[in-house]
């Protein structure tokens, strides 16, 4: 398990960061239209500390957060300890804790474990998936400007067209999100860039938005470009050592909205 250095040791700044995202709600529209949840069971992986996990109850028949890092899955306990419908359980991308069939859509938005690499994910994404299933991975557009370009200054090895090749490859389609984030001051702004990036890219970062907001009385505001990839989960996939139908994934059992 991979350390996140923002969310596992920054949590205040880093649920100053979630609040500030997509103000417009850009990326809720595109899932709404691209994986839709109304009534529906969904799987969020690596939830965090289960910021999400609400809005998707809101409409959802279930939602069950699955996260590996231990104070994240109890703060997401928390969050959502008043929601009938939504749960967490322990758990990674690679070794999920439901049974075959059992959801509709299975979302992680900016997790960083989906890309090259990752079949062993994709895979049981594709086994805890109803035939017809979404899978939604949100992940910043590292080829947009300004977030992007200090992204690629972090981030040099980061080949976003071969990132691109990648889920084209595996039948992803993509849509690029257009949103703007939103902080109430200069603090907090800068409070979230420094837990992005590097303290010299975090500078840059900080200078240019500042030159984007000459007068902030108003707030902060930057826009961030994002990707939504979805991909279905086609009729009879093999899944291990037995395939599923869609009779078998109409009585297979829906996720628990508990704790595990």
């Amino acid at each position: 398990m991979l350390p996140s250095p923002n969310i596992w040791y920054y949590p205040k700044a880093y649920e100053v960061e979630n609040r500030a995202q997509d103000v417009g709600g850009e990326i809720w529209r595109v899932l709404a239209e691209e994986a839709p949840w109304a009534g529906r069971d969904v799987l969020d992986v690596g939830c965090g500390d289960g910021f999400h996990l609400p809005r998707f109850a809101e409409t959802a028949r279930s939602v069950l957060g699955v996260e590996p890092h231990a104070p994240l899955l109890r703060r997401a306990a928390e969050r959502v300890a008043e929601v009938p419908n939504a749960g967490v359980a322990a758990g990674s991308a690679q070794r999920l804790p439901v049974p075959d069939a059992s959801v509709d859509v299975v979302h992680a938005r900016t997790a960083y474990f989906f890309g090259p690499g990752c079949g062993p994910g994709l895979r049981e994404a594709d086994r805890v998936l109803r035939p017809g299933g979404r899978l939604a991975i949100v992940d910043l557009d590292v080829s947009s400007e300004p977030y992007g370009r200090w992204m690629r200054e972090d981030l040099p090895d980061y080949d976003p067209p071969e990132v691109e090749k990648f889920f084209t490859a595996q039948g992803f389609r993509c849509r690029r999100v257009a949103t703007e984030w939103r902080f109430g001051d200069t603090a907090a702004m800068a409070a979230v860039l420094r837990i992005e990036f590097s303290p010299r890219v975090a500078e840059i970062a900080i200078a240019d938005v500042l030159r984007m907001n000459p007068a902030t009385s108003a707030g902060v505001t930057m826009p961030v470009g994002y990707r939504v990839h979805v991909r279905e989960r086609p009729a009879g996939i093999v899944l291990g050592r037995h395939s599923v139908s869609s009779a078998e994934a109409s009585s297979a059992s829906s996720i628990s909205p508990r704790m595990a």
